[in-house]
C-alpha cells in the first residue's frame, strides 16, 4: 500500500492478526482536531452549546428521543477503512447473536470531509443513510454536538457500557456524561525517537525544542496536535486553555520554526523518516510506532503530558434503526466481544478486561501468532500504565468563535508563516 492512499491520511496503521492476508490501513484524520446505569443519570447535568444557547440534556429528553422506538434486525453502520476485521468476524458474531442485519461501509475517510457530507440532511432532519458512525473527538464532532444532530444516548440500554467501560472513557471533557458518544478505541500521541541516534532518554517535550536536535526534529502538521504539545510544553493543560495560553504557545512553536530545530511537519509519513534517521526523534501516535516502526524506534508518553484521542461511536439523530444501533454499541463492551476487535486493530480499547482475554488466547496460540498475541497483551502501547493514563489530556473542546481564534493561531506554523 502506498502512502498516496486515502486511508493513510488517518496516520496509525497496524498488522493484521488471525486474518490471512495481513494488511495495513488506518485511522487518523487531518484536522483534529461516570459510569451510568440509568437513563440520564448524569445528563441531567450535562450543557450541550448549540446555536440557540445553552442546552440541556435531560432525562426527558432521552425518553422522547428513544420513546416508541424499538429495534427492527437492520443497523447501518459507517466507519473508517480497516477498522474492522477484514473477514468481519466482530459483525458475524453480533448477527448470530442478536440477529440484527448490519451493512458496513468503509466510507469515512476524513473527518471535515464526512462532516461536508452529513450536514445538509442532518440540518434539513433527513436521514444520513447510517445508524451508526464513528467520529474522532474534535472540531466536527463537537459541531455535531453544538448543532443537535447526535442522538441522546439512553444509558439504560448501556449496562455493559456501565459495567466494564475503563474510568478513563466515562465522563470526558469532550462530551459530559457520554451524552452522545461511547468510545470505540483510542490512541495516543507522544514522542517516538530513534536509539540508533539519540544517545539519552527521550522523557520530554522540551527535548524537541533542544537545538542540539537542530534539523532532527519532527512536528505534526495537525493544529489541535501541534497546539496541544505547545501548551504541554509550558505546563498548561490543553483542555483547560484560554486564548492566552494558545498565543503563548503559539509563539514558543514559532521560535522552534525558526530556529531550525524542525526538519518537517507531518501528517502521517513521519514513520519512514524516523525509522530510517531523517529524523530522529518526532511527535508520533502511538498505533504507528506499535505497529509500523522499526526496530530502534522508542515510543513514550513525555513527562509533562500527551493526547489521549478517542474515536467514538454515536447516532445521528435521524437514524432510522438507532434501538439496534445502541444494541451493537452495547454488545461491543463486553469484553469477549471487544477483544477479538482489539486483536486485529491493535489500538487501545475502552474495555481493560479484554486484556486476559487476550493473555488467555496468547496461552492457547501457537507459533507466530502466539508471538503476536503475547506482544500485544504486554504493550504499554495497547494497554497503558496507570501512570501514563494520569499525564493523557483529551484535545479541547472549541466553540465555533475559538475554533477561528485557535486556528489563525496554530495553522500557519507548519507553513512557515
Amino acid at each position: 500500500m502506498t502512502r498516496t492512499d486515502p486511508p493513510l491520511l488517518r496516520g496509525l496503521t497496524r498488522p493484521r492478526l488471525r486474518t490471512p492476508a495481513p494488511q495495513a490501513a488506518s485511522r487518523r484524520d487531518f484536522l483534529r482536531l461516570a459510569g451510568l446505569t440509568g437513563a440520564g443519570a448524569a445528563l441531567a447535568a450535562c450543557g450541550v452549546e448549540g446555536q440557540g444557547g445553552k442546552q440541556k440534556v435531560t432525562t426527558s429528553d432521552v425518553q422522547k428521543y428513544w420513546s416508541g422506538k424499538a429495534r427492527t434486525g437492520t443497523l447501518r453502520w459507517a466507519n473508517w477503512p480497516g477498522y474492522i476485521e477484514d473477514d468481519r468476524a466482530t459483525l458475524k458474531a453480533f448477527e448470530k447473536a442478536t440477529g440484527v442485519k448490519v451493512t458496513y461501509r468503509e466510507v469515512i475517510q476524513e473527518t471535515a470531509q464526512w462532516f461536508g457530507r452529513i450536514q445538509a440532511p442532518l440540518s434539513a432532519g433527513q436521514s444520513i443513510g447510517f445508524d451508526l458512525m464513528v467520529m474522532t473527538n474534535g472540531i466536527q464532532l463537537e459541531k455535531l454536538r453544538q448543532l443537535g444532530h447526535l442522538a441522546p444516548l439512553d444509558h439504560s440500554r448501556l449496562k455493559a457500557f456501565a459495567a466494564n467501560a475503563g474510568a478513563e472513557y466515562k465522563n470526558p471533557s469532550y462530551d459530559p456524561g457520554n451524552a452522545f458518544t461511547i468510545p470505540y478505541m483510542s490512541g495516543i500521541t507522544g514522542i517516538a525517537y530513534n536509539t540508533k541516534y539519540v544517545k539519552e532518554d527521550i522523557t520530554s517535550i522540551a527535548q524537541l525544542f533542544d537545538p542540539k536536535y537542530k534539523g532532527r526534529v519532527g512536528m505534526m502538521r495537525d493544529s489541535q496536535e501541534l497546539g496541544s504539545f505547545g501548551m504541554f510544553l509550558l505546563g498548561v493543560d490543553p483542555e483547560k486553555s484560554g486564548p492566552a495560553d494558545w498565543r503563548r504557545a503559539a509563539d514558543r512553536l514559532r521560535r522552534q520554526r525558526d530556529a531550525g530545530i524542525v526538519r518537517k511537519y507531518y501528517e502521517q509519513d513521519y514513520v519512514d523518516a524516523v525509522s530510517k534517521g531523517d529524523v530522529w526523534l518526532t511527535m508520533a501516535w502511538s498505533g504507528d510506532v506499535y505497529s509500523l516502526a522499526g526496530p530502534d524506534v522508542e515510543f513514550v508518553v513525555p513527562e509533562e503530558g500527551g493526547t489521549l484521542w478517542t474515536d467514538n461511536l454515536c447516532i445521528p439523530r435521524t437514524a432510522e434503526n438507532p434501538v439496534d444501533a445502541l444494541t451493537l454499541m452495547d454488545w461491543l463492551y463486553k469484553p469477549e466481544n471487544i477483544a477479538p476487535l482489539t486483536e486485529f486493530i491493535n489500538y487501545i480499547p475502552p474495555v481493560p478486561a479484554a486484556r486476559p482475554l487476550i493473555e488467555a488466547h496468547a496461552r492457547e496460540a501457537a507459533g507466530e501468532e502466539k508471538a503476536d498475541l503475547e506482544r500485544l497483551s504486554a504493550s504499554p502501547l495497547v494497554f497503558p500504565a496507570e501512570a501514563d493514563l494520569k499525564r493523557l489530556r483529551h484535545y479541547r473542546r472549541l466553540t465555533q468563535v475559538e475554533e477561528t481564534e485557535y486556528q489563525k493561531l496554530f495553522e500557519p506554523i507548519p507553513k512557515g508563516s
